[in-house]
């Protein structure tokens, strides 16, 4: 049996990842279990690497280290890589709101914890520790680890304060938003409310009847106008033809036009009258509409088109069809000549059967090629994000200077390479299954090994008069600024019910309690907004954990 000895016990190499893959394992099995529409998810495997490190399992030192950095950086620049397509467009219209709002929750939170670490004496790594299990924010905490070790400090207090608050940290925002719902909220709010989203793309038939277009070309009449539009049909004499922007326009034609809705009364002016046919059901069947032309949708797969525009691949005149719509990410964009291809975009194509096909072969639509991963890009922003965590940065007031570390500097290039990545012709595309992949196994790797130090030192912690003062803190920090916030934005500002609690949620990173949102309250505004919020927080509770610490220990 001394195999057996060696394996789980005898520190080297393969013990630590037996022991690390048997934790994360059993905590990701756990984590399956739901109690009243509620589970901890990947989060069990912090509690079941604590309870490991209590029964007195441990392994070495450096590879400990070593997983823990490791996963910790792949989980935060998948996190990064996920969120950037819509960081910087959730700071647009209503989404400002919503992120003023989250961050008030933030730096409510914050100043709590800075108020209550005065009046307790709880130090203030303990405090940032406490903090992130009460928001339930890993990579904050691993921020906050990785800055106490650049500045000599233990760093593995943090890791207490945060697996005490935890579990309280997930139910505290469910009790917050039920506490809202009991007290304000009427059974008329919950109803889904009629959302008008004037830049969503709008499908309408227009005739021609303003003289001031007649005999004028496609690519005149767009420039008399600023408003954004796109002919996918023409029909003229009985006959439907697909329109060039050379095309010459006649009176008495029929246009069928993709536009936004809140154009749609400036081009009736343009062309003259505008048809009463809705064309924008789900149930259309664009292929029964004429029997000259088909509609099919097609992937852009082609490496050397990402970051192309629209325009510049001249489909329309080349292959006499016309892109109407763009499909990125779940979400419809108007298929306009500046419009800049990502790979993985959906493309509308309409036009003659056999042009379609030929402009298949030019948009690639092997849709195979998009589930093999492409690895150099996460490898090459993995150093981009570690070379950027290493500059540090000095502020006035703090002797040490800011480095974003492991956490704050892959987290950063994640998001730009995401957001800005197509444009300089980097193929960031992954799909969703390899991303979840990706930071599932980061993070499984960071808590396990999280819990695994923390361990030793848990239970005695818990049971003591300073834990119960941790737990009712930690209790404070989660639902007072969730609580005072979700009733000014409801009560004051007159936002719906189901985009508050999925703001709450996001400021505070708690899938769990969107899950319970989603769950209890009709429609996807929940979601909506949680993605709104999301990275916008995650990365200021990042940035604040170390700036919090070097500021007032520095």
């Amino acid at each position: 049996m001394d195999w057996l000895y060696s394996l789980f016990v005898e520190r080297s190499a393969l013990q630590a990842v037996v022991v690390l893959s048997l934790i994360s394992a059993v905590g990701l099995g756990l984590g399956k279990i739901h109690f009243r529409g509620v589970s901890l998810g990947v989060t069990f495997v912090f509690f079941t690497g604590i309870l490991a490190g209590h029964f007195g399992l441990s392994v070495d030192s450096q590879m400990l280290n070593y997983a823990e950095s490791f996963g910790l950086v792949i989980f935060v620049y998948a996190l990064g890589l996920q969120v950037g397509p819509g960081f910087f467009s959730s700071f647009r219209k209503g989404g400002i709101t919503l992120n003023m709002l989250a961050l008030g929750v933030v730096l409510l939170g914050t100043l709590m914890a800075v108020l209550m670490s005065s009046l307790t004496g709880v130090s203030l790594p303990d405090m940032v520790g406490i903090l992130c299990g009460a928001t339930t924010n890993t990579p904050a905490l691993g921020a906050a680890q990785q800055t106490l070790k650049q500045m000599g400090l233990n760093g593995s207090t943090p890791a207490l304060g945060c697996a005490v608050t935890y579990p309280l940290g997930v139910l505290g925002v469910i009790l917050a938003i039920l506490l809202i719902r009991k007290a304000l909220v009427r059974k008329e709010d919950l109803e889904i409310p009629e959302k008008d989203d004037a830049n969503k793309t709008y499908i309408a038939a227009f005739q021609v009847h303003n003289p001031a277009i007649f005999n004028r070309s496609v690519k005149e009449i767009a420039h008399l106008s600023p408003t954004k539009f796109v002919i996918s049909r023409l029909w003229r004499d009985g006959h439907v033809s697909i329109p060039t922007s050379e095309k010459v326009l006649k009176e008495g034609d029929r246009l069928l036009v993709v536009t936004s809705e809140k154009d749609a009364m400036a081009l009736t002016v343009l062309f003259g009258e505008q048809e009463h046919t809705d064309w924008n059901k789900e149930d259309i069947d664009w292929n029964a509409i004429d029997s000259e032309l088909i509609s099919q949708r097609i992937v852009v797969t082609r490496p050397e088109l990402n970051g192309k525009k629209l325009g510049a691949l001249r489909l329309r005149n080349h292959y006499g069809i016309n892109i109407s719509r763009v499909y990125r990410s779940g979400v419809q964009l108007l298929a306009t000549p500046e419009l800049v291809l990502q790979l993985g975009d959906r493309l509308t194509v309409v036009g003659e059967a056999a042009a379609i096909h030929n402009v298949e072969k030019v948009l690639g639509n092997a849709i195979k090629s998009l589930k093999e991963p492409n690895l150099i890009v996460v490898f090459i922003g993995i150093v981009l994000g570690l070379a950027l965590g290493s500059v540090p940065f000095s502020f006035p007031g703090i002797s040490t200077p800011v480095k974003l570390g492991l956490a704050g500097g892959p987290i950063i290039v994640g998001i730009l390479l995401g957001t800005f990545g197509p444009r300089i012709h980097m193929i960031t595309y992954t799909t969703r299954s390899a991303n979840l992949m990706l930071r599932a196994l980061g993070l499984s790797m960071y808590l396990a090994c999280l819990g695994l130090d923390a361990g030793a030192h848990f239970f005695a912690t818990v049971f003591r008069p300073e834990g119960l003062l941790w737990i009712g803190l930690g209790a404070g920090l989660t639902i007072v600024p969730t609580l005072i916030v979700g009733v000014i934005a409801f009560k004051v500002m007159k936002i719906d019910f189901g985009s508050v609690t999925g703001m709450l949620c996001g400021s505070m990173a708690n899938p769990m309690a969107l899950t319970y949102a989603n769950d209890t309250i009709p429609g996807d505004n929940p979601s909506v907004a949680y993605a709104t919020v999301y990275p916008l927080c995650m990365f200021a509770r990042v940035i604040i954990a170390q700036i919090l610490l070097m500021f007032l220990l520095g």
